[in-house]
């Protein structure tokens, strides 16, 4: 369950306000933090900062210096005077000790001792303190949000900051399962990490990683062992852990799809799922872990994702005799435990501190038997929490910004009176409340000794940003920033407050109406997922199971479809639905979002040009307002459509034969412009997230990618080899089957009124840029 996060009500689309928590002095004075800080000292003046001001680095703060020079002049293309004199000075300067931890919500008070410092800003002078580099290169991140330009000029408030995290741990997930940025733009999301003072960035690859002993597995494009250490050393210079992240024993369709894995399979005829009692699985598995450990030197992590392991401890037949073991150690909690204990041993013995989602089917019962030198990536209630408290494993709060949401996450809901179907409207938070709520509570003091002991042993926070629904991840920016930013102070969680920060920061100062835009792409995110029904899939093989076993026979999974088009009948043309009329409310919402559309447009084109950093991301915004604006243009067109086969059904009747063709020919045409409006919004969105992305292709660099779905997941991305993905539902409505037949009807008519035949074909599945009309570039 931990790719859905519960959604939240809000009033008008706007989440409430809590006037519990005024806004902080910082921002009423104009100034941004993120994370905000854990102690502030205001005076009362503003300082000037100029080009004029020098540096005076202390013994061993170079790297923090130079990180200083770079983000001066990315951010205000400033350069510090080099002279000796100048009207102000920055000292820099690594002073054990120099601040005292007085609370944390982590236990462990030398590691949040490592990551504090004390910016002192003066007059003429500002002084960074950290008690190690760490925590200088966190007053160095500070010092840069601080600055402000207004008049022209760049201002600093007099200040005196003393600041630590609650948390030693803040890891955001990177998913690059289903597409794979280049090397470049993966370091940009390791800065962008560190500017937030997130010190964890847990990536996973699947195949997207060049396996020297798994080498079937390989996609077409994958890191090669060189650019995972590259990336990882990149990593060390922001203070940030790269973290490599393999499933098992379960979501491991990349690897037990492939013929050569097919006997590690805990089911022969199951991919999801490897067999926990054949030492192949280990011996597999410990060579892909030694693989991405040889290309992560210097990285003291591993997340050994045990996600979802539903049938563990279940299968017995020829190739896995799992539930003869399970019933020997006395749970298949157990057998989970040991597969954990031998896995993690092989990381644990490679100095590696292992983060593991200790979860279903382990119970309580089952933690004495795990590692105590685990670390759980989640907190799953008192019994669980007292349970991996008292056995020595610690913790941390895991959240998500993104689940299985489409297109874009749930920072904003809809009203309940804007969803087509109403069981979608489920009231709750939106996404940055969600999780700084969910992460404030846990890491809030115990009120009692008996509380305590049910509470857990918490060292950090997770915030995932799953890729199953294939977003792009530069939506996802917005909670990365966010839900760390609560593990770094709990109390500072004004999730409006929170917001606002971001967007100035992100995209400057110069960026406007930003909430709104975030917004609009959440609510047009939620329609565009809204305005479509559901419905059993017949266009891939059906589910083998699910959490609760194995599905005998096998379901179904599920697509999203429209109602289909009515043909006319031969003779008279007579339609038997009025399509318009049984969707009536999706049109008009389609409607009601086409002018929410026309404000996001216009608020995107806005910002493009306005905004300093980060443009980019508004391109990606662009390319999905884009095809929300093609959905709601195919549901106007297809009521289009039903109102043009009504004409050419009462052209028929009174015997106006051309006119009911001509009818029947802008209804061909429309369907028609469906097709070339989705093709260009689709290569739109592609063009522009490749631009960060390789191809999603079938073959190169030598390597092929083998096309088969999980049996047990159904993740988007994985129906199609390029991004039609973001099209595929379209893909699947029987256009074309009603166009052609809509053609012979419209010729043998023609035909039997001496009117010309028309020669015409929807070629609905072309996805490709040729298919446009003709002409067109």
């Amino acid at each position: 369950m931990k790719r859905f996060l519960i959604p939240g009500l809000c009033l008008l689309g706007l989440q409430i306000l809590s006037f519990s928590q005024p806004i902080s002095p910082l921002l009423s004075r104009g100034y941004t933090l993120l994370p905000f800080p854990q102690k502030v000292k205001l005076g009362s003046g503003d300082v000037q900062f100029t080009p004029h001001w020098r540096l005076d680095s202390g013994t061993g703060t170079g790297d923090e210096a130079t990180q200083l020079i770079r983000l001066l002049a990315d951010r205000f293309h400033l350069s510090l005077s080099k002279a000796t004199g100048g009207n102000g000075v920055i000292h820099l300067a690594i002073t054990p000790n120099a601040v005292m931890v007085s609370s944390a919500a982590d236990r462990d008070k030398a590691a949040i001792a490592r990551q504090a410092y004390r910016l002192e800003i003066e007059p003429h002078q500002v002084t960074v303190t950290g008690n190690s580099a760490t925590g200088l290169f966190y007053g160095v991140e500070t010092f840069v949000q601080l600055l402000k330009k207004q008049g022209g000029k760049l201002w600093l408030p007099e200040a005196t900051i003393e600041d630590w995290p609650d948390t030693e741990l803040r890891i955001i997930y990177w998913d690059d399962a289903h597409h794979l940025e280049h090397l470049a733009d993966l370091k940009k999301a390791i800065r962008q990490a560190a500017f937030y003072k997130i010190n964890g960035f847990a990536i996973k690859l699947q195949g997207h990683f060049q396996y020297k002993h798994a080498q079937p597995v390989v996609e077409p494009y994958a890191l090669s062992p060189a650019q995972l250490q590259e990336l990882t050393y990149y990593g060390l210079k922001y203070h940030v852990q790269l973290i490599p992240y393999l499933d098992g024993p379960a979501h491991d369709a990349f690897i037990l799809k492939h013929p050569e894995y097919k006997s590690l399979r805990e089911y022969p005829d199951n991919n999801y799922e490897f067999c926990a009692t054949n030492p192949k699985t280990y011996q597999l598995l410990d060579w892909m872990f030694q693989d991405l450990l040889d290309a992560n030197q210097g990285g003291k992590y591993f997340v050994l994702s045990t996600d979802e392991p539903y049938y563990v401890g279940l299968a017995d037949n020829a190739q896995c005799h799992g539930a003869e073991q399970a019933k020997q150690l006395g749970s298949v909690g157990k057998l989970l435990g040991e597969f954990i204990t031998k896995t993690a041993g092989y990381l644990h013995d490679r100095g590696r501190r292992v983060i593991f989602w200790g979860e279903y089917p382990l119970k309580p019962g089952d933690i004495p038997s795990l590692p105590s030198y685990l670390i759980n990536g989640e907190v799953y209630g008192p019994r669980f929490d007292s349970a991996f408290r008292t056995h020595g494993i610690r913790q941390m709060v895991y959240t998500s910004t993104e689940g299985v949401e489409p297109l874009f996450p749930n920072y904003y809901l809809l009203p309940p009176s804007w969803h087509l179907h109403q069981a979608a409207a489920i009231p709750g938070k939106g996404t940055v409340q969600a999780m700084v709520d969910k992460i404030s509570s846990e890491l809030a003091p115990a009120k009692s000794a008996s509380a305590r002991a049910n509470r857990p042993d918490l060292m950090g926070v997770f915030v995932a940003g799953w890729g199953d629904e294939g977003l792009n991840p530069a939506t996802f920016w917005l909670g990365y920033a966010t839900g760390p930013a609560a593990g770094w102070n709990r109390e500072a969680t004004n999730s409006h407050e929170l917001e606002r920060c971001f967007y100035s920061l992100f995209y400057g100062r110069q960026a406007i109406n930003m909430g709104r835009l975030y917004q609009l792409m959440s609510q047009g995110a939620r329609f565009w997922g809204d305005s479509w029904e559901t419905g059993p899939s017949a266009a891939r093989k059906p589910i083998w199971g699910n959490s609760y076993g194995p599905f005998h026979p096998p379901r179904p999974a599920h697509d999203q479809y429209l109602p289909p088009l009515p043909v006319p009948s031969r003779k008279v043309l007579r339609v038997s639905t009025d399509w318009r009329a049984e969707n009536a409310r999706r049109i008009a919402l389609a409607g009601r979002f086409r002018a929410q559309n026309d404000e996001l447009l216009d608020l995107l084109y806005a910002n493009v040009q306005r905004v300093r950093f980060h443009r980019y991301n508004l391109a990606v915004f662009l390319s999905i307002a884009g095809l929300y604006r093609q959905n709601l243009t195919m549901i106007e067109d297809l009521g289009q459509i039903s109102d043009l086969l009504r004409q050419a059904e009462r052209a028929a009747e009174i015997g106006k034969a051309s006119q009911a063709v001509a009818s029947l020919d802008r209804a061909l045409n429309t369907a028609e412009s469906i097709r070339v409006s989705r093709n260009r919004a689709l290569h739109n969105a592609a063009a522009t997230w490749y631009e960060s992305w390789f191809p999603r292709v079938a073959e190169a660099n030598g390597r092929t990618h083998l096309n088969a779905v999980d049996d047990v997941k159904d993740h988007l991305p994985v129906r199609t080899l390029d991004m039609s993905y973001l099209v595929y539902r379209e893909l699947l409505y029987p256009l074309g089957r009603w166009a052609n037949a809509v053609v012979a009807v419209r010729n043998a008519y023609a035909a039997n009124h001496h009117l010309p035949t028309r020669d015409f074909r929807l070629d609905w599945e072309n996805t490709s840029i040729q298919a446009l009309e003709p002409g067109s570039n």
